[in-house]
């Protein structure tokens, strides 16, 4: 007997990235897609690295974030949003409601990099700090919402969200056509179950593969075990991704639709940031990395597997403060 959890009822499809693309037509950039002979050369393939770190805010959460609020009544947009983050789906709450007249308080780690705090406030929105290894934030933003009558905006685990995350690989296949393999950052999944369903309706063929830090692998421990597996606070340089277990929505999408997943260390992260800078001249933040290392440690592990493959990567994000990126890359 499976011990999968019965899936929500309100899943996302591809028609809902499709939707939410039409809604986010000219508000999200549509990112540029990167390449480099080097690296093409060094893995055998034909490697496309979807940018998101260039996206409004620096990373792919605007779009859920966006889609998400231009989606509520009115009544809900007066009312204001409250979110949790790390850093990049609170500035892109934070952005989302500047540009909507929405009021949005964000829950936030007091070890957010000071960049993402910084530009969350810049954009007007109320942070309210938190201990990641003490607090639930969660918990705390629930009672901000009961107390305040807010809406919560989750990072991941919301179908708006979700179908907004998925326009970037939906990009990805309209401007470049079907691929044989694609890689995309795991955290919450928001951004790997959008993908997914992108994928299912433009290039069905494609094996698509989560990468995890880690320290963080709570995704591959679910697939395994085909069920939400729940872990210990991990402790990771991809702050982006140091989620502790998926939500009800992202994992049946996974479950059903990923080739695998797969982790790689703090190590590789920072190499891959290094290589970004070198050879893509792009700033990425670690959690951005994720993707392209999971890429390189697969190729490396079976090339004859990728040989001659179109392999598409995502950046997730690129907010890193540049003392933070030195000290890394430097060491």
């Amino acid at each position: 007997m499976s011990t999968r959890p019965v899936a929500p009822p309100d899943l996302p499809t591809a028609d809902d990235v499709r939707a939410a693309a039409e809604i986010l037509r000219g508000t999200a950039h549509r990112t540029p897609v990167l390449t480099s002979r080097l690296t093409d050369a060094e893995l055998g393939a034909s490697v496309l690295v979807k940018a998101e770190n260039l996206q409004r805010t620096g990373s792919f959460k605007f779009r859920g974030a966006f889609h998400t609020l231009s989606r509520l009544d009115p009544a809900q947009q007066r009312a204001g949003v409250v979110a949790f983050s790390s850093g990049n789906h609170a500035q892109a709450v934070a952005l989302a409601a500047q540009l909507l007249d929405v009021p949005a308080t964000i829950v936030m780690p007091t070890d957010a990099p000071a960049s993402k705090l910084a530009a969350t406030r810049g954009y007007g929105a109320e942070v309210v700090p938190y201990d990641r290894f003490t607090e639930d934030r969660a918990a705390i933003a629930a009672d901000l919402a009961g107390r305040r009558g807010l809406t919560l905006v989750p990072p991941y685990d919301h179908p708006h969200v979700i179908a907004g995350q998925g326009t970037a690989v939906l990009e990805l296949l309209e401007d470049h056509g079907p691929l044989d393999a694609l890689f995309v950052c795991l955290g919450g999944g928001g951004l790997l179950s959008g993908s997914l369903l992108a994928v299912q309706a433009l290039s069905p063929g494609t094996a698509v593969y989560g990468v995890e830090p880690e320290a963080g692998d709570d995704g591959r421990q679910s697939l395994r075990a085909g069920r939400i597996v729940t872990i210990d606070q991990p402790v990771t340089i991809a702050d982006g991704a140091a989620t502790r277990f998926l939500g009800d929505r992202t994992f049946p999408i996974i479950a059903e639709h990923v080739a695998d997943v797969v982790t790689v260390p703090d190590t590789a992260l920072v190499e891959a940031m290094a290589l970004f800078a070198s050879r893509y001249k792009v700033l990425v933040e670690p959690t951005g990395a994720l993707a392209f290392a999971g890429m390189r440690a697969a190729v490396a592990a079976d090339p004859g597997r990728f040989a001659g493959a179109r392999i598409g990567v995502t950046i997730s994000g690129g907010n890193v403060d540049l003392d933070r990126f030195a000290a890394l890359v430097g060491a």
